[in-house]
């Protein structure tokens, strides 16, 4: 397997005045792909990379906030090419399909071969894809969960550190991907820091750990300098994500 970051930021200010690209990251084998959290300018960055929609046979959202789902509908819409083919499913909270706040446009629920609502403990199927939502978020309100896909790719989505992330969460797998906000705890904003991801790394013990989803305050530290620093604390390989870069699990 193969993981691409098809963007790395996180926070409003990152995403939003585009410091740096979005659109969640890409898992791929044997020619298909599995696209997680398909933020804004996904679809273009996709192009760019010269990935083929139609490629695309799962789509994975951790929650519904823009920032991970802007070009969910554009992304489905294109690996259906246009509705002339089923072959896409998706896997999201019920939330972000059928709540008030849904983001998953209802005419394209026919375009899916299915759907499935991620549940704390639950494993999901579809073709050579397997997915675990491991543990359900406390991410202001917002119906979250992390995921462990095909047993070996651990990602920790946005979240507020908590002591059962390191019960639910399974040890020893082959790469874990933090959505590191902050270089800072800030006590009552609920996203990690990278005191909470040396913890999640020490503890858990992947065999490599990459951060990414970086706020300004992550940026001016420098993610590489930051990422440096992890890998001295708890003796384990940490990369720092970037725009486009490719990991291979």
């Amino acid at each position: 397997m193969k993981v691409r970051f098809l963007g790395t930021a996180g926070g409003r200010l990152v995403t939003f005045r585009l410091i740096k690209r979005s659109g969640g990251f890409l898992v791929s084998q044997n020619g298909s792909y599995l696209h997680v959290d398909p933020g804004p300018g996904a679809f273009v960055y996709l192009k760019e990379l010269g990935i083929d929609y139609r490629d695309i046979d799962l789509v994975v959202l951790s929650h519904l906030h823009l920032d991970h789902s802007a070009d969910l509908n554009t992304v489905i819409e294109a690996a259906t090419d246009g509705g002339k083919f089923k072959n896409v499913s998706l896997f999201a909270p019920k939330t972000a399909i059928e709540g008030e706040d849904r983001v998953l446009l209802p005419y394209l629920r026919k375009r899916l071969v299915k759907e499935e609502f991620l549940e704390e403990g639950k494993e999901l199927f579809y073709k050579d894809w397997k997915v675990k939502a491991v543990i359900k978020h406390r991410h202001h309100k917002t119906e979250t969960y992390g995921l462990l896909i095909n047993d070996e790719i651990i990602y920790v989505s946005c979240a507020g550190f908590e002591e059962r992330m390191l019960e639910l969460y399974p040890k020893g797998k082959s790469l874990m991907i933090i959505n590191t906000t902050f270089y800072k705890r800030r006590p009552n904003v609920e996203h990690l820091s990278v005191e909470d991801a040396e913890i999640l790394i020490r503890e858990l013990k992947p065999k490599r750990a990459v951060i990414t989803h970086y706020s300004m305050e992550m940026l001016e530290k420098n993610p590489d300098e930051v990422a440096k620093e992890l890998s001295e604390k708890t003796g384990i390989k940490v990369l720092a994500a970037k725009d486009g870069m490719e990991v291979e699990v």
